[in-house]
């Protein structure tokens, strides 16, 4: 416990003086007699209790409130934050090819999509950067702000945990419209550091905005760029239906066409990097790199939280004021 002005307890070192100085100066008489003789035969009456019991409370109610006046507290918590002072945009593809199953994909120790994948992967970096403004763009046909940059990182997996294939046109990809958008959301924002993380598994063929011309506009606005080829090389499988006698899902191969070289072109103008994820463990790794790489210098801030307690000083002491008047006017009323 500790006291937001602490140097206002000086004032109970006035209290004793104060009372030594009314002790001193001694009380007006009730009566005046012409002659101590008149009253020989009582000196010997000792002076009620409340003559003495009365001041004493006056004297600790006082104190009581000059404690509340120094603002007694409690520490409750204490807490260190980090600010990196990193701005994050993730567009994610949604594209209907991101439902393939490639062999090195396993979640739980069964084999899943690339979506599937991408979306646990990205919870977990989330999870790890706890002091930057993170926001997500998910992309197919178009390009969409589903959250843009925030701190909320609570709001962000809530959303992302709803995001699903299908729920925009997936048939195919806008990598240049994609990263326009991203751009869009940190152009505004004052930050250390800007980046845009962009998971693909094909080839740009939608959008008004060709890749390389959205990787030039994050160049003149200092955004770096890291391109993310999700699939393994050749051929994976993609369930096409289920099989109605057996229920079991029907799958067909279908081949994995990652334009490695412009993802590659885009991370290189923009000062970031390309990578290949062909499995979960790849992915995992790769998110770790990024991570590892865009750390700033961190700013670290206190924040002490406290239980304010000059109630329990004010109450008792109210308590006695109200009590000392109570007892003056009645149990222990005085003489005029």
């Amino acid at each position: 416990m500790n006291f937001a002005h602490p140097y206002i307890l000086f004032l109970l070192l006035l209290v004793p003086l104060l009372a030594w100085l009314r002790g001193k100066r001694g009380r007006q008489p009730a009566f005046l007699y012409s002659s101590v003789q008149l009253v020989k035969g009582i000196t010997g009456i000792q002076r009620s209790s409340a003559g003495s019991i009365l001041p004493k409370m006056r004297w600790l109610v006082l104190s009581l409130f000059i404690v509340a006046l120094a603002q007694p507290r409690l520490i409750h918590s204490e807490a260190k934050v980090k600010e990196s002072g990193v701005d994050i945009v993730v567009a994610l593809d949604l594209s209907g090819s991101m439902a393939s199953e490639d062999e090195g994909f396993v979640l739980n120790g069964q084999q899943a999509t690339r979506f599937i994948i991408a979306k646990d992967t990205l919870k977990r970096f989330i999870g790890r950067r706890t002091s930057d403004r993170l926001g997500l763009v998910v992309f197919a046909t178009q390009a969409y702000v589903a959250v843009p940059p925030t701190l909320d990182h609570d709001f962000l997996l809530q959303n992302l945990e709803r995001m699903e294939l299908g729920v925009i046109n997936g048939n195919q990809t806008a990598i240049g419209s994609a990263l326009a958008t991203s751009l869009n959301r940190l152009r505004e924002l004052k930050s250390k550091s800007k980046i845009v993380i962009l998971i693909t598994d094909g080839q740009n063929n939608a959008g008004k905005v060709p890749p390389m011309t959205a990787a030039e506009a994050a160049e003149a606005l200092g955004v770096k760029v890291y391109t993310i080829g999700v699939g393994t090389r050749g051929v994976a499988r993609m369930a096409v239906g289920t099989n109605p006698f057996t229920g079991q899902k029907v799958y067909q191969q279908v081949p994995v066409d990652v334009d490695e070289d412009t993802l590659t072109a885009m991370a290189k103008k923009t000062g970031g990097k390309y990578y290949r994820a062909d499995s979960t463990t790849t992915l995992q790794n790769i998110y770790a790199d990024i991570d590892k790489l865009e750390k700033t210098e961190a700013e670290v801030k206190k924040y002490t939280y406290y239980d304010e307690l000059y109630s329990w000083a004010i109450l008792p002491g109210l308590f006695l004021l109200l009590l000392e008047v109570i007892l003056t006017h009645t149990v222990w009323r005085k003489l005029p």
